[in-house]
């Protein structure tokens, strides 16, 4: 079982500070750091070990979804970017992340993958802290009025 299985494990049972909302292929939850804020991540429910797992209209909706999150994140951070990833290699099982890039980065980093970053020390999410971005990205699904 993957960290990945225990956080849909906790989406399913409502016990997730970070969900966003559930979508068709999954669960858009805002991720532990918030280094950029805004930083979220889509995981597959039911969890699969990668996108080619997926098969179809499956693997259709899950990007779609991925891209879908992505749209509301611009919206909700007026990020000037999105970055996309989705490996598996630390957690083999699907997951992907939704990095918005913003021009306020530190020259040495605005090029490079977001791992790049030194992420021991970064944000954690907080309701209090992130309770406003959360809402406003939960409106750019349209799950809020």
């Amino acid at each position: 079982m993957t960290a990945i299985h225990r956080e849909v494990e906790a989406l399913q049972t409502g016990t997730d500070p970070r969900l966003v909302k559930r979508m068709p292929s999954g669960w858009a939850v805002m991720g532990r750091d918030q280094l950029l804020e805004g930083y979220c991540l889509l995981l597959p429910d039911p969890v699969v070990p990668h996108l080619n797992a997926l098969e179809g209209e499956d693997r259709a909706q899950f990007l779609s979804d991925m891209a879908e999150l992505g749209d509301a994140v611009m919206r909700a951070t007026e990020c000037v970017r999105m970055n996309y990833a989705i490996f598996g290699n630390l957690e083999p099982a699907l997951h992907a992340h939704v990095i918005p890039r913003f021009e306020t980065e530190p020259e040495a980093f605005r090029t490079k993958p977001y791992f790049a970053y030194d992420l021991s020390n970064a944000p954690h999410f907080d309701p209090d802290k992130h309770g406003d971005l959360k809402a406003r990205l939960q409106a750019a699904l349209g799950t809020i009025d």
